[in-house]
């Protein structure tokens, strides 16, 4: 049986993608999506979480990512978990 490895991130930027280029002219674009989550404790008070989560993304979804978005843009990346 072979593995499935997608996921599915809904959240803002916390900060404006990076780009840069590999030897051979490739562009990787690099940032983080910040992902909240919000609960009630024991005492019933209202908690809240945020969870970074490192994104790296490569070619012409690179440079669209750094001309289009900055920190605090709403996004929904899909892909896999490496």
């Amino acid at each position: 049986m072979r593995g499935y490895n997608k996921a599915i991130i809904m959240g803002n930027l916390a900060r404006d993608p990076e780009i840069r280029y590999t030897v051979s002219q490739r562009a990787v674009a690099s940032f983080a999506v910040a992902v909240n989550r919000s609960w009630k404790d024991q005492n019933g008070e209202l908690r809240e979480e945020v969870t970074f989560i490192p994104v790296v993304v490569w070619g012409k979804t690179a440079e669209f990512c750094e001309r289009y978005l900055k920190k605090g843009s709403g996004v929904l990346v899909e892909g896999r978990i490496n």
